[in-house]
């Protein structure tokens, strides 16, 4: 593992595969770890860079900077640090929140392809949307959940929250040592961090953004999820011209489908990366 630090004082962790090729930067979800995409960092015939994101893994956890635009300005001097002229760059979950507000705030002039897993486009469902708009935008909690579980997250029995909060991301049932490696990897990220963290990503609306994504896109879902499929439907009709990939249950039935099923997740970013158009 390597060390960067960013401009605001603080170290973070990454992987380098040292592969070939344009670098293809993946950034994890909420209170997750870059040791989630173990299966494409060993497993894809190219250069993989992946980031513990401050506050999570072995990244520095500071007490400050738990905003999405925080971690969209470190993505911006990560990829200043690795001198990388152009990126493929993926987020999962709150990675894909971080990826939209670098392209919100930086533009796409160092982008050669985006890939956005299993992110609704506005995670809290406000007084303000319609019913219709919830729906679209996968919203998976209203206000009052929202602040009912960062209250209890930041309480006494907050790691139990926080993996029943992950366990109700897998529709079926896990893997035995799938779930322990998750369970292991989760618990790296203090509620200091990440409570005011998860409340400011869950505040965040994309819809503006999304039809200003000028890049290639591959949106992708998973039928066992959490997440509603038929929002990152809508977020791939509203991105111009993205392709979108549903993971049926039979080949994976939870908001990981990179951990569930390396291989054929694998095979379906392989191609869009490698496609000519």
């Amino acid at each position: 593992m390597s060390t960067f630090t960013t401009a605001d004082g603080v170290t973070l962790t990454y992987r380098d595969n040292g592969g070939s090729g344009t670098p293809l930067v993946m950034l994890h979800g909420w209170g997750q770890t870059q040791a989630m995409f173990r299966g494409q960092l060993d497993g894809l015939d190219r250069r993989v860079v992946t980031l513990d994101q401050r506050g999570h893994g072995v990244s520095e956890k500071p007490h400050h900077g738990y905003r999405i635009a925080r971690l969209a300005q470190d993505l911006h001097e990560f990829l200043d640090h690795l001198g990388a002229a152009e990126v493929d760059l993926l987020g999962h979950s709150m990675g894909a929140s971080v990826c939209w507000s670098y392209l919100d705030q930086r533009g796409s002039g160092r982008v050669r392809r985006f890939v956005a897993v299993d992110q609704p486009a506005a995670v809290a469902a406000v007084p303000w949307m319609s019913r219709t708009e919830q729906t679209q935008c996968g919203a998976i909690f209203d206000v009052a959940g929202l602040l009912g579980l960062g209250g209890e997250l930041a309480g006494e029995k907050g790691d139990a929250t926080r993996e029943d909060f992950v366990r109700s991301m897998f529709s079926g049932e896990p893997r035995a040592e799938l779930w322990e490696f998750v369970r292991e990897e989760i618990r790296s990220t203090p509620a200091y961090a990440g409570v005011p963290l998860l409340f400011d990503h869950c505040a965040q609306d994309w819809r503006d953004v999304l039809p200003r994504v000028d890049v290639p896109t591959l949106v992708i879902g998973c039928d066992g999820s959490h997440v509603a499929p038929s929002s990152q439907e809508y977020i791939a009709e509203q991105i111009p011209d993205a392709r979108l990939y549903v993971f049926p249950v039979a080949e994976a039935d939870s908001h990981f489908p990179f951990l569930e099923n390396p291989e054929r997740f694998n095979a379906v970013l392989g191609e869009f990366l490698d496609a000519t158009k």
